[in-house]
């Protein structure tokens, strides 16, 4: 466990008023960021979803997002639910979801390297929140967006700006441009062979489909299942390679 007054902190962070723009959610991250020592694997986790979130938002490559408000809509609601499941865990770890729980209960795991907690947050982050977030970002917006949509095109094009900056992130991370010991850098593609993010979002844009025909126990029965998996495959990440 981390030192109480460090979770203190990061808790104090993360139920502070959720953030509504761009610009609120990296002062959120960053604040987390400075909080969290580097033995702490969610550290590794924030840093990568700040700095690729960064380089998505400053660099869009060609051509402009044809519903910029709904990509930023979109953005916030998701950090909004990485920050909530954070405090969770720290309020309450039997509530936190399986998928989280993978990274939460691992954090100062010794032999596990900073790749490893950055792709098994992405894991939890993409395969349990994402479709949540877009079942919360289209009902805020009135839309339901089929796959030849602007929105569904804009969130393709964000796939393939993550294919290109997240090997380098990964990278980063392995280096030593941290100040701490340099890391197997070709770990990263192995990593990456195990997880795609490609895939991980593709699949969550087609489940948030599939629960919006869901009520009741029939949704919670999905959601369960999926959040199982999720946390199936963050354990997997987490092991040693």
């Amino acid at each position: 466990m981390n030192a109480p007054s460090t979770d203190q902190n990061l808790l104090r962070i993360v139920t502070a008023t959720p953030p509504t723009t761009i610009d609120q959610v990296f002062s959120m991250m960053d604040d987390i960021d400075q909080t969290l020592p580097g033995s702490d694997g969610l550290k590794w986790f924030n840093r990568l979803y700040l700095d690729v979130t960064k380089q998505v938002r400053d660099h869009p490559g060609s051509g402009n997002f044809a519903d910029p408000q709904w990509v930023a809509n979109l953005d916030v609601v998701f950090a909004n639910l990485y920050f909530k499941s954070v405090g969770d865990f720290l309020r309450a770890p039997d509530s936190a979801a399986s998928s989280w729980n993978a990274l939460f209960e691992a954090r100062r795991r010794a032999g596990v390297d900073r790749i490893q907690f950055a792709l098994a947050g992405m894991n939890a982050h993409i395969n349990h929140d994402l479709a949540l977030a877009l079942l919360q970002t289209n009902a805020e917006m009135d839309l339901t967006p089929a796959h030849d949509s602007p929105e569904h095109n804009d969130y393709e094009h964000v796939n393939d700006l993550l294919e290109t900056v997240l090997p380098e992130a990964l990278n980063f991370l392995a280096g030593d441009k941290l100040g701490e010991l340099a890391q197997d850098t070709g770990k990263t593609g192995r990593l990456l062979a195990i997880w795609s993010v490609r895939a991980a979002r593709d699949l969550a844009w087609d489940f948030s489909d599939h629960l919006r025909n869901l009520t009741g126990p029939f949704r919670q029965t999905a959601l369960d299942s999926q959040d199982g998996l999720t946390g199936v495959i963050g354990r997997a990440l987490l092991l040693p390679v």
